[in-house]
């Protein structure tokens, strides 16, 4: 308990002592700071000491009020007389001052303090004395390291940092985070997400609520998000992978934890993220040609070799395949149904028998443009209606769930045989320049099967 000097059995008011009952608030308020407090009269003689200073050098309030300095008990007695100097100095200097002490504790060790003193005036506005509020300096160190590291993560991180409140809103928001989401510091706070964010908002705002309920995640996630600000000609936003990380944050003055909302930090790791992926899917294509090839190769019948090669190609790639081949003389050619996947569910590749009646195409049908241009043609319904999209796959006679195509040309010992055509349905992407490339890889083998069964050209 704080203490104070007491002269004599009474307790008369001066100008500016408080008023009866004063004394306990100000007890209280000395026990119940953070820092350390003493206070020195104009004799350098001790008159307050609070639980801080007790705790942080074993000397209670009875046995520190009235000691005249801390010479002999408090400092080694080679410091006393300059560390009561310049503690009594600040009663005439402007401001308060700031020093650091090696004072001595109760059990006979020492702890390095830095103390921040200044002048009590009277009533006249006279220095009287002096109060020094002192802490470790290892606490003031990690406390001021503290700071500086809140102040550089939203300043200069090289990594997005947002401070998500309890609305889950952005509180605080660094320079990183906001070029990332295309806007102001300024402008994003308060913010629902939604506003922000066109995609990956939902999954974003349940790992918010989940730390908030739970606590930081054991390691980071990756999401994909896209930014509402990142479209470019009126079109669809880019999407990017941000790997997340999150900290539940609590008050500490609270005795319960009582969560002030998460650290969102997020690192962009698209370009890895892709490259990542690109390799796997290279991997897996390159085993699954390995595997058709090894499988057709078993094949007595070229043309069951040809289908077994398209089996293989479908998986994770297209969700139906057709085969049509030349058949005729120039300029008379035409294309002929060969093989084909089944037109509802997803299936092996069969024969289409032995008909061979001639597909009736549309002018520019990608099919026809491939073996015109002995290259590859990607065609697509884009964003069209569930509707539109249907009607545009049964025009180009393929099953009514296609949406994307790609044509490759079907060439073996310098002839053009026909073309295959991948299909892909609403759910897949559509084709790029990879899908192409792999496409034709797969056409030189069926092509050749086709012509070692005497099918085409």
């Amino acid at each position: 308990m704080s203490a104070s000097r007491q002269s004599g059995t009474t307790d008369e008011l001066g100008p500016g002592e408080p008023e009866p009952g004063g004394a306990e608030l100000l007890a209280a308020l000395l026990d119940g700071m953070d820092a350390a407090l003493c206070a020195f009269d104009a004799d350098g003689v001790v008159t307050h000491w609070n639980r801080e200073a007790e705790r942080i050098l074993g000397w209670s309030a009875d046995e520190a009020v009235g000691r005249p300095g801390f010479a002999g008990w408090a400092v080694r007695s080679a410091d006393a007389e300059d560390v009561g100097g310049r503690l009594l100095s600040a009663m005439h200097a402007p401001g308060r001052r700031v020093d650091e002490f090696a004072l001595v504790t109760k059990d006979g060790g020492r702890v390095l303090v830095r103390t921040q003193s200044a002048p009590v005036r009277d009533g006249d506005g006279k220095p009287s004395g002096v109060y020094c509020a002192f802490s470790e300096v290892h606490a003031q160190i990690d406390l001021e390291r503290s700071i500086a590291l809140s102040e550089a993560l939203f300043e200069n991180a090289s990594w997005g940092v947002v401070l998500v409140d309890a609305d889950l809103r952005p509180a605080v928001v660094n320079e990183h985070a906001a070029r990332a989401l295309k806007m102001g510091r300024t402008a994003l706070l308060g913010r629902p997400l939604g506003e922000v964010l066109s995609q990956g908002v939902e999954e974003l705002e349940s790992a918010l609520t989940h730390v908030l309920a739970e606590g930081a995640p054991p390691a980071p996630a990756e999401m994909w998000v896209a930014v509402r600000g990142d479209s470019s000609g009126g079109g669809e936003p880019e999407r990017r992978c941000w790997r997340s990380g999150f900290l539940r944050l609590g008050s500490p003055l609270a005795e319960e934890p009582v969560p002030l909302g998460v650290g969102w930090l997020f690192l962009d790791v698209t370009e890895a993220k892709q490259t990542e992926q690109e390799a796997a899917q290279l991997r897996f294509r390159s085993q699954q040609l390995h595997r058709a090839a090894r499988a057709a190769a078993e094949c007595e019948d070229p043309m069951e070799a040809a289908t077994v090669q398209l089996d293989f190609a479908l998986a994770g790639f297209a969700d139906h395949a057709l085969i049509d081949v030349l058949v005729g003389e120039e300029p008379d050619t035409r294309l002929v149904r060969t093989a084909a996947t089944p037109a509802g569910a997803p299936g092996p590749c069969q024969p289409a028998g032995r008909a061979r009646l001639p597909v009736r195409y549309m002018e520019g049908h990608p099919a026809p443009q491939c073996v015109e241009r002995v290259g590859s043609v990607r065609a697509s319904a884009g964003l069209a209606t569930a509707d539109r999209a249907r009607e545009w796959a049964l025009a180009r006679q393929w099953p009514e769930s296609s949406v994307h195509a790609l044509c490759a040309v079907l060439r073996s010992r310098g002839r053009t045989l026909g073309v295959v055509t991948f299909l892909r349905g609403a759910s897949r992407t559509q084709f790029e320049r990879a899908d192409a490339s792999y496409a034709e890889s797969v056409a030189a083998r069926v092509a050749a099967a086709l012509d070692l069964a005497g099918v085409g050209g």
